[in-house]
């Protein structure tokens, strides 16, 4: 049954990205989100000075700074996840919790 020959070769050309090309894009990617969240922080500090502002924004900051190491460290789809579930409730409490 498991003979050498019967065995297919790999397809020579590979669809999606290497893991090196997804690691780069999450960085990149939560790079830049953390500089939107950085410009968001600032914009509602002029509005409104608050400690729940500094904390809900902060804590968007370092959850994008997390996804950073996690992907330099490979678990980029921990990474995925955390970035968007995370950044998602901090943009909901911004909403439901500040007013």
């Amino acid at each position: 049954m498991d003979a050498a020959g019967s065995e297919e070769p790999l397809p020579e050309s590979r669809v999606g990205l290497t893991p090196r090309q997804a690691r780069r894009i999450r960085i990149v990617l939560a790079s830049v989100l953390m500089a939107a969240m950085a410009g968001v922080l600032m914009v509602r500090l002029a509005s409104r000075t608050s400690v729940l502002v500094v904390g809900v924004y902060g804590a968007a900051l370092v959850l994008c700074g997390v996804v950073i190491e996690l992907s330099r460290h490979g678990r980029t789809r921990l990474g995925t996840w955390l970035l968007g579930i995370g950044l998602a409730a901090a943009l909901a409490s911004d909403w439901l919790l500040l007013p």
